[in-house]
Order: structure tokens, then C-alpha cells, then sequence
């Protein structure tokens, strides 16, 4: 699977705390080799049909939805996150 970065992933990215970004590196390569790890808890997200969240830390998620043969990583940070997904 290949992976695309959304520029609100980006963004999002950039404001995560530094210390946070490296563990995100570090779990977002995990997830590119083996998403079904159990580290990353990923799993779809309620209510919405195409969207997925995987876990980065207690407090940190990135969403993601997949077209084709890529993932599309759309948003990475705080459980907030995940209150703006939409469809």
C-alpha cells in the first residue's frame, strides 16, 4: 500500500508537540508495514462508512481512509480529532 498525506494531516503535524511527532513517525511506519498491529488499536469509526482511526498514544489519533490501494492519512492529534471527521 502506498500512503498520501492530506495537507490537514500536514498541518495538523506540525502542531503536535515535537516529542509527540517522533512516536507518530515512529508508530505511522509500524502502521504503513502492519496495519492490523495491536498497538495501533486501529479500528473504523462510528457513524462514519469510509473513515479509520489508529492510535498513537493514549491521547494522540490519526484518521485515515483508504482509496484503492492507498491510504490516505487525514488528520493526526488529540481525541478532537476525531470530533471533526466528516464523511
Amino acid at each position: 500500500m502506498k500512503v498520501f498525506y492530506t495537507k490537514a494531516f500536514k498541518k495538523d503535524f506540525k502542531n503536535i508537540p515535537q516529542e509527540f511527532q517522533k512516536i507518530a513517525e515512529n508508530k505511522l511506519a509500524l502502521f504503513v508495514d502492519n496495519p492490523s498491529h495491536p498497538s495501533l488499536g486501529v479500528k473504523k469509526m462510528k457513524g462514519l462508512k469510509s473513515i479509520w482511526e489508529g492510535r498513537i498514544t493514549i491521547n494522540y489519533r490519526f484518521t485515515f481512509h483508504i482509496e484503492g490501494e492507498t491510504y490516505v492519512l487525514r488528520r493526526i492529534g488529540t481525541h478532537d480529532i476525531l470530533k471533526r471527521e466528516k464523511d
